[in-house]
């Protein structure tokens, strides 16, 4: 199948995960509200910060053996492949047993300390849908080494469409539990075997899909895990630099302009990082087909997917613009019931923004393709801290704007250093993106 289509599909398979993300944030949250009763489900929320937490137990290892996996099978080194898989898994599972033991350490505490006893839920209750709760997390840890193999075969949008049938199962089980009144411990137990079911499916399903296990047998290899362990941490620094830069810059503005100013500037923030929410369909369309060319050495061909999807990025970002410039703030005004009103001049900083990320963005998913997370992680981290200093200083001049200053200067930083370092790695000049004519 050439890339094109595969492209296509990988479009249209993100489209459908996306749509079915959205509908589990929405749809079940009524059906809660109807069953259990606001401050009920205000308490359950509150429980599951504890597997969501957890959760960083798998420290980026699936990613990490995901990517090394298909770049090594890609090449045409199957035995590494597959040396990969096996003691990816190993360390995968490690990592289960690492979160199990934590969630065993985090409720044996809850219970000493009476942590549950001040909650509408009973602490009971709580300490039998946290084992489910955690569970049904940690088998997640699977799902990236799993994906693998669907990229590897070059049918990646069937791994991601079937990710999209295991979370739709996980939203009707939820709904037909809340619909006929069931409590948190049958809503949880069923979670559980919703994910136990379909991970089982899926793993089964990919190794069938790419019948590597049918040739070679794979063996654990200390040098692998080193590798897995190493690059792990560094993608484990992609979700910190992101809290760094929004949780850091929402206690900036909080500390320098009031409680309001935070409702103001997150809601406006929220509202134009909207159009990235295209990007990231842009970025996970491309990425297998990228990392499989790149992988097998077709750099001609993986050179034109990486030009052509800055390019589709940066008019999606100029289309957005010219959107939320005309119609943004009589929409936002309408969203929030002219409750708050921003600053104009905030709004197009904002904006501006817009189109500063698409040109790096994108671009970024070659580290992610390559299975090099540091350069990506360490630039986020460095630049969210320099553009939390920035917004501290500019908050204090300007308030709503010079936060927003902020958070514009982070955009230009990975602009400037990510943008010429992927074209390094791929190859290709800078001029080369903006050349329609090549």
């Amino acid at each position: 199948m050439s890339s094109k289509k595969n492209i296509l599909n990988n479009s249209i398979a993100n489209i459908l995960q996306k749509g079915v993300r959205i509908l589990e944030q929405l749809l079940l949250v009524p059906f809660f509200i109807t069953a259990w009763g606001a401050a009920y489900y205000g308490e359950w929320l509150t429980l599951t910060i504890i597997p969501s937490v957890l959760a960083f137990s798998d420290l980026g290892f699936g990613s990490a053996a995901a990517n090394s996996f298909v770049l090594k099978y890609a090449s045409g080194d199957k035995q590494g492949a597959a040396n990969i898989s096996k003691t990816g898994f190993s360390i995968i599972s490690y990592a289960v047993v690492l979160g199990v033991l934590l969630s065993v350490g985090v409720m044996l505490l809850g219970s000493y300390f009476g942590w549950f006893d001040k909650s509408l839920i009973p602490a009971s209750d709580a300490i039998k849908v946290l084992p489910f709760m955690i569970a049904a997390r940690l088998i997640g840890f699977y799902s990236q080494l799993f994906c693998a193999n669907y990229v590897a075969a070059r049918r990646a949008a069937l791994g991601i469409n079937l990710g999209t049938v295991g979370s739709a199962l996980h939203l009707a089980a939820g709904a037909v539990v809340l619909w006929f009144g069931g409590n948190i411990v049958v809503y949880a137990l069923w979670q559980f075997i919703v994910s136990i079911g379909f991970n089982v499916f899926y793993w089964i399903n990919s190794l069938h899909i790419l019948g590597l296990y049918r040739e070679i047998k794979g063996k654990y290899d200390k040098t692998i895990a080193k590798d897995i362990f190493s690059k792990g941490f560094g993608y484990l620094m992609s979700p910190v630099w992101q809290t760094i830069l929004f949780q850091g810059t929402t206690f900036v503005v909080r500390l320098t302009l009031g409680p309001v100013a935070v409702a103001v500037f997150n809601t406006v923030r929220t509202l134009t990082r909207s159009v990235n929410q295209i990007y990231s369909v842009v970025n996970g369309s491309i990425r297998p087909e990228l990392q499989y060319e790149m992988g097998a050495g077709n750099l001609p061909k993986a050179q034109k997917i990486f030009i052509y999807s800055i390019r589709t990025t940066f008019v999606l970002s100029l289309l957005g613009f010219v959107f939320l410039a005309l119609f943004g703030l009589p929409l936002y005004n309408w969203w929030t019931h002219k409750a708050l009103i921003p600053p104009q001049a905030m709004w197009y900083v904002f904006l501006s923004g817009i189109l500063v990320n698409a040109l790096w963005w994108t671009a970024g998913t070659v580290f992610g393709a390559l299975n090099k997370p540091y350069q990506l992680a360490v630039s986020g981290v460095i630049s969210a801290v320099i553009a939390i200093f920035f917004s501290y200083l500019c908050a204090k001049i300007w308030g709503l704007t010079g936060a927003a200053i902020g958070s514009f200067i982070f955009e230009v930083l990975m602009m400037i250093y990510i943008l010429p370092a992927s074209c390094r790695l791929m190859g290709v000049k800078i001029f080369d993106l903006f050349n329609v004519k090549k």
